[in-house]
């Protein structure tokens, strides 16, 4: 029998991100996904090494890696929109379900209970709490790169993103801000420069 989870879910590719903001550098979910899958990973290395923390980072990874998996199905709804008021924030949290049982049904039964907690995460676990930072830095290094082009349209969601950033009281996100992130508003010559 055929399944056609994945010929579904790599069309995330196809699913563009900052759909309200003017782009100079076009991003979609599939793009963002692997970008957050790395930071997390990255930020559950530091929580392990640094914090004893007792993190599964390749766990973290998979969960970031399909983080936004249902707008496969929903597309990429602006945050503006989506929390502008607890109706519509609440519907598309009915849409997303929908979303994800629309992905499970695409997978062999004998997979489904390894894929159901990546597709539908525990939103109360540490390991969510690292996804939704690695996110948000993310959206910030998006922020960063269009502010790099001389596209200011991201400046109000720039500041808006580091005081949420700057909130976060996990010292790993922290560390992997203040040492990572810092790159991303050089030059590719600056970067290589040791």
């Amino acid at each position: 029998m055929e399944h056609h989870f994945f010929a579904y879910i790599t069309r995330m590719r196809y699913i563009r991100r900052w759909g309200l903001m003017r782009n100079t550098l076009v991003e979609n979910d599939m793009e963002h996904s692997m970008e957050c899958a790395m930071f997390a990973h990255c930020i559950a290395v530091i929580g392990v090494e640094r914090y004893h923390r007792i993190y599964s980072p390749e766990r973290i990874m998979a969960l970031a890696a399909y983080h936004d998996a249902a707008e496969v199905i929903t597309g990429d709804l602006p945050t503006p929109i989506k929390h502008s008021n607890k109706a519509i924030s609440a519907e598309y949290g009915k849409l997303e379900e929908i979303a994800a049982d629309k992905l499970m049904s695409l997978l062999p039964n004998d997979l489904r209970k390894a894929y159901e907690p990546l597709i539908r995460p525990d939103e109360e676990a540490d390991e969510w709490r690292i996804v939704k930072a690695a996110d948000k830095i993310c959206a910030y290094v998006k922020c960063l790169e269009e502010k790099k082009s001389g596209n200011l349209e991201f400046e109000q969601a720039r500041r808006t993103t580091k005081k949420a950033l700057d909130r976060i009281d996990l010292p790993e996100v922290q560390d992997f801000i203040a040492e990572f992130v810092p790159g991303f508003s050089l030059t590719l010559d600056e970067i290589s420069e040791e």
